[in-house]
């Protein structure tokens, strides 16, 4: 009796939740409303299977239970029985597949009209490449991929200068125009997916995929790799941003063109000598760093990662924590610093500069900090030698003290918490793995080995 009792419990409790359950599909923002409907159906089918055999074993268990003064019937075949299963089988599967293979075909045929996008994956960010005014989008292969080419931009086709490069984890998409993603991924697989629009595919290297869809309303949309595809796969999230017409056109407007990033001109390290005299003050003539004056080690740093950082303290997205004191005062310096060829040639002259061996101040085991470098290294290199394709910095030759003080940061929030921060957001998922100020001294004594 316990075990029908339990039967028809869960059957209850189950529909139940069902009904009053807060849990459902997000607003529906696109025009693929035929996905729900193809998931009620398989939800109802096998929901209705799931209470009527667990009903019938209720009653099966009840009706058929043991008793002394009863001997069972044995039989093994019943061919009337066995041909109903079958059939009624057959008809649940082909009622839960039919609608899906017609959404499939929708979704395979792409409207001539749709806006073709380039969607570029990588460990663990996104970045989108739209065509320009020729409408065609520019050949890519992964051999072109650089620190001065991350889409990859072929040089020798014409029709890529006018792309316009979205080195960005949003997007922003016109409302009510439909719109054709084209997949591609720069090394693992990932998988674009936006719940409110219910698109999802694969991204492989080696090949592109796409899907398409049509915005149905104007908002802020969560995108998601739904592939494990590495240590930081979570925080590897972008935003979909639903525009106007007249609010998308101004955006897009405001985006570089491949042809206007490599004409850039590199920098000039002789033209950025001069600009570097303010922050010797701090960081030495030579960019080894000054303790004493809270500045770390600039020497030895490459120059996209001086930039970005330059960028994030003039944009506040670095040193307008409330408890950021020496990042306040390093974002009105990096204030004096124009964009464009002033700061190449600045980071130029910086990226010059010979790295300085530097004294160790902290105590710590290297053997028990090498374990804790695994995860460190994955995206730093396996000798902290840093790593553009993932954004990540060197490590190995850098100041410990000044290491401490970040980690200290991203680990208590006062670095890596702004919503422009991507990178940071990584960091501090990856800082606060660290248990405690023995383990971060344990892996800074390894890093000083490098």
């Amino acid at each position: 009796m316990k075990l029908v009792i339990a039967l028809v419990v869960l059957v209850v409790g189950s529909l139940l939740f069902h009904v009053l359950s807060p849990w459902w599909f997000t607003p529906l923002a696109s025009n693929w409303h035929t996905v729900d409907t193809t998931v009620d159906i398989t939800l109802y089918i096998t929901g209705a299977v799931f209470v009527a055999v667990n009903l019938f074993m209720a009653w099966a268990v009840y009706r058929y239970r043991h008793r002394p003064d009863q001997r069972a019937h044995y039989e093994p075949e019943n061919k009337r029985l066995e041909t109903w299963l079958t059939v009624i089988t057959a008809v649940g599967v082909a009622a839960m597949l039919a609608p899906g293979l017609v959404v499939w075909a929708d979704f395979t045929q792409v409207p001539e009209e749709a806006t073709p996008v380039e969607v570029v994956g990588e460990q663990w960010q996104w970045s989108y490449r739209f065509p320009g005014a020729d409408g065609v989008l520019g050949e890519v292969a992964s051999r072109y991929v650089g620190p001065d080419n991350p889409f990859g931009m072929s040089p020798a086709d014409p029709a890529g200068a006018d792309d316009i490069l979205v080195s960005s984890n949003e997007l922003h998409l016109p409302l009510d125009r439909p719109v054709k993603l084209l997949l591609r991924s720069k090394d693992v697989l990932h998988d674009f997916a936006v719940p409110q629009f219910r698109v999802k595919m694969d991204l492989v290297p080696g090949s592109v995929s796409f899907v398409w869809f049509t915005p149905t309303r104007t908002g802020r949309f969560d995108v998601l790799c739904m592939e494990l595809c590495g240590i930081a796969h979570y925080a590897m999230r972008g935003q979909v941003v639903v525009d106007t017409q007249d609010d998308f056109d101004t955006w897009l407007g405001s985006q570089s063109t491949w042809a206007d990033i490599s004409s850039q001109p590199a920098g000039d390290p002789d033209a950025g000598r001069l600009a570097y005299a303010t922050c010797s003050a701090c960081h030495g003539p030579e960019g080894e760093g000054n303790p004493a004056m809270n500045a770390p080690a600039l020497a030895g740093l490459e120059t996209w990662y001086l930039e970005r950082q330059l960028r994030y303290y003039q944009q506040g997205v670095r040193g307008a924590h409330e408890q950021d004191n020496l990042g306040a005062q390093m974002a009105a310096m990096a204030a004096t610093v124009a964009a464009g060829s002033a700061m190449r040639n600045l980071t130029a002259y910086i990226a010059s500069l010979p790295a300085a061996d530097s004294d160790a101040t902290v105590e710590g085991d290297p053997h028990r900090g090498a374990a804790h470098f695994n995860t460190c290294g994955a995206c730093h290199g396996r000798l902290g030698q840093g790593n553009h394709a993932l954004q990540a910095p060197r490590l190995a030759g850098q100041q410990d003290w000044y290491l401490k003080r970040q980690l200290e940061n991203f680990r208590r929030g006062i670095r890596g918490t702004h919503g422009d921060d991507n990178f940071g957001h990584q960091m501090v998922l990856m800082a606060r793995s660290l248990q405690n100020e023995q383990s971060i001294d344990d892996l800074l004594a390894y890093v000083n080995t490098l």
